[in-house]
């Protein structure tokens, strides 16, 4: 049997073929699903190399047909699936980041073709041009680099395309994540005697009191029921948390559910400060007058802390009425500082988390024993705590050391 040739006399191999007609090269191969598949190049040395780079894939295992077939979208969805020990708030957490940010987008593009460069360039434009903080591109990456990861151990690709691509879009737009910084002793009093004193916001304040007054999260905080409540011994039990999330049956509601602390730490047992007894006391009375909770959560019910409909607080909505207060006061304080001719004491944009950064760094200021810190935060890590610790503002800083100088005489 005489061997083929291509126009420029060359022998062609098995599978291979040449067209007259267009000068173009094809190689004829069976993928491992037992399917026809062909490969094409405008020249023999570039099939070759198409064929080699197809050859050491099959050696390697990897399912070519599968990588070229799915899109990214499959991928996840699988790596989804396999994720059963999800709390199902996380589980709805990782869904919503990938419906809102990657699903009609990204998402879309087959496995195979997507390369480092394309994750730094979908990155970039979140942060760019949709404007996107950082925190927020943080969690697509929690996703997204899992789900790649799937791909890597089922031998779909070699390497995880979105390795390293988060910490070097991180680096060019800012770096290291801005640290929470807790309110100072003035702007927590300040904040906490506005609140009381104004009639718009009063509404708030047992709220408040409570969370500066207990370093509780806020899952835990509005989760509170009276139930929890020991005002014999003074003491709050927390076992549970309440979560304010996207449901994942595509109707984009959101819905309250209960969940269990992640760690064993999450449930402790807060002895009661004197002015988170005198709110809890004070709410009680109002409630025996008007009415208590009947909102019911997964069984919960008796809830302390809610809106005017009744119904716990959603986080969103505590960060909104923060924000109000915060503007109003600053708006306020500025001309009555001018007034009075004085130096305004002006209250920074914080978010509901700020409230247990701040009471975790009063405590701090306060408390030698980390042990005990620990406790009561429901820290499941020390070293969690003794960053906290380690963030005593500049004031304590500097009184801390005048302190141990007049205690020393070697100066």
């Amino acid at each position: 049997m005489a061997c083929r040739k291509d126009g420029k006399g060359r022998v062609l191999r098995k599978g291979e073929h040449y067209r007259k007609t267009d000068g173009r090269y094809s190689y004829i191969y069976t993928d491992p699903l037992g399917k026809q598949r062909t490969i094409y190049a405008k020249s023999l040395v570039t099939l070759r190399q198409k064929e080699d780079e197809l050859v050491r894939d099959q050696m390697d295992g990897l399912n070519v047909y599968v990588a070229g077939s799915a899109d990214v979208n499959f991928l996840f969805d699988r790596y989804i699936s396999t994720k059963t020990e999800l709390r199902s708030t996380t589980k709805a957490n990782y869904l919503y980041t990938w419906d809102h940010f990657i699903r009609d987008t990204f998402g879309k593009k087959k496995i195979k073709d997507v390369k480092y460069s394309d994750v730094l360039f979908f990155y970039t434009d979140l942060i760019t041009y949709k404007g996107l903080q950082v925190n927020t591109l943080e969690s697509i990456n929690t996703v997204l680099r899992p789900t790649f990861e799937l791909a890597v151990r089922d031998d779909i690709i070699r390497r995880n395309p979105v390795n390293g691509a988060y910490a070097e879009v991180k680096k060019r737009n800012g770096g290291a994540r801005k640290s929470r910084r807790a309110l100072t002793v003035e702007q927590q009093r300040e904040f906490i005697d506005y609140v009381a004193k104004n009639p718009f916001f009063f509404h708030w304040y047992p709220f408040f009191v409570f969370l500066l007054g207990t370093g509780c999260r806020i899952g835990e905080a509005i989760g509170i029921r009276w139930d929890d409540v020991d005002m014999k011994k003074r003491t709050i039990n927390i076992n549970h948390s309440l979560t304010y999330y996207t449901r994942s049956d595509n109707s984009f509601k959101c819905e309250f559910r209960v969940s269990e602390p992640k760690t064993e730490a999450g449930i402790r047992t807060i002895p009661m400060m004197g002015p988170v007894y005198e709110v809890l006391k004070s709410e009680y009375q109002r409630q025996q007058e008007e009415g208590f909770c009947v909102a019911e959560v997964d069984g919960m019910t008796n809830f302390i802390f809610t809106n005017r409909f009744g119904n716990p607080h959603n986080p969103q909505a505590v960060n909104r009425a923060i924000k109000r207060i915060v503007d109003t006061h600053n708006a306020e304080e500025e001309v009555e500082a001018k007034k009075k001719k004085r130096e305004p004491i002006m209250l920074p944009r914080f978010s509901c988390h700020i409230f247990r950064h701040t009471f975790a760094s009063r405590f701090c200021e306060n408390e030698t024993n980390v042990k005990v810190i620990q406790e009561v935060m429901g820290h499941a890590d020390v070293s969690t705590t003794m960053n906290i610790y380690a963030e005593a503002n500049p004031e304590v800083t500097r009184e801390a050391l005048e302190k141990l100088a007049k205690n020393m005489d070697v100066f």
